[in-house]
């Protein structure tokens, strides 16, 4: 095969016109690493963000940088180090945000990150859960520890997080509230929310004595979801960090989420999505040269589930 291959790079930090397609070399996998002919990715709010340097402080790219960060696809080369997957194995992954990502034909990932694809799911979908179904997960199960029988208020359940953080909350056992709009209220019940809170029109900060918040907007949202935790509640951000001394004045605890590459709990959702007990809504399909497009979708934040990037090499 020819050394080079289509990629969507950034060689500067801006708006929807820095995504430039390029023709670039196929990297070689390092000894702990697999060389993945990537089938689909998908656009995380993330992308964008990265791609405006809003992120730049914290994670310190280096240019021209490869975008997306969410990766299905088929290993097709291993190096001497893995043990675990081979030439031909259909694999998914969230790889290492700080390195070159899979809006490209081949991307390599450390192999520790990367776990078997959930046979039960197409490519599109597959890709629709590294990043997300992990957000979910380190949230809800690592850092509330959300246990059965408790309350948990997940604002925005008809974004992607929020669906995969309400199947997530269910399938701990516990009973769940998430805000959302009036024409997603069908969805959210559909993937498990017993109660769905129409912002709009119904008040989520009346709500009392709930045991988690799980955040997913942050500002105003957040600010108002402090009063609806009992002593000793927990409140989980994905947007901004919380405040501790507004948490000590409400005798709750406050958490940030920032997601890591995490295999173990790949194999866990994709348990999970061969169950049948996992649902990836998809919202739409992009090509790889129809990025910007896909990029404008996911600005909106109107997307009713993954926005997937077809990838052909």
């Amino acid at each position: 095969m020819s050394n080079l291959m289509k990629a969507i790079q950034i060689n500067r930090f801006g708006d929807r016109s820095v995504l430039e397609l390029n023709d670039i070399e196929i990297p070689t996998p390092a000894a702990n690493e697999v060389l993945i002919k990537v089938k689909a990715s998908s656009i995380n709010p993330v992308d964008w963000k990265i791609r405006a340097g809003y992120l730049q402080p914290m994670l310190n790219h280096p240019l021209p940088l490869t975008l997306g960060w969410d990766v299905a696809g088929e290993v097709v080369a291993a190096g001497d180090q893995v043990s675990h997957l081979k030439v031909g194995d259909a694999v998914y992954s969230r790889p290492d945000i700080a390195k070159n990502g899979s809006f490209a034909q081949y991307m390599t990932v450390v192999a520790d990150e990367v776990a078997l694809k959930p046979s039960a799911l197409t490519w599109q979908e597959a890709a629709g859960v590294p990043l997300v179904g992990l957000t979910a997960w380190q949230s809800l199960y690592e850092i509330a520890k959300l246990e059965a029988g408790e309350r948990v208020l997940i604002h925005g359940g008809s974004g992607a997080v929020g669906q995969f953080a309400i199947q997530l909350a269910k399938l701990r056992g516990a009973y769940v509230y998430t805000t959302t709009s009036s024409r997603n209220t069908d969805l959210v019940i559909s993937l498990g929310a017993d109660q769905a809170i129409d912002y709009h029109n119904e008040d989520f900060s009346e709500l009392k004595d709930l045991d988690v918040v799980f955040d997913t907007i942050g500002g105003e949202t957040q600010a108002k979801s402090w009063q609806t935790l009992k002593k000793g509640g927990r409140l989980v951000s994905i947007a901004n960090s919380p405040d501790a001394a507004t948490a000590a004045e409400h005798g709750v605890t406050p958490f940030f989420c920032f997601v890591q590459p995490n295999r173990e709990q790949l194999e866990q959702l994709a348990d999970l999505a061969n169950a049948g007990k996992l649902k990836v809504n998809i919202d739409s399909e992009f090509s790889l040269a129809d990025l910007a497009k896909a990029h404008e979708r996911s600005e909106t934040g109107r997307a009713q589930g993954k926005i997937i990037i077809n990838i052909d090499a």
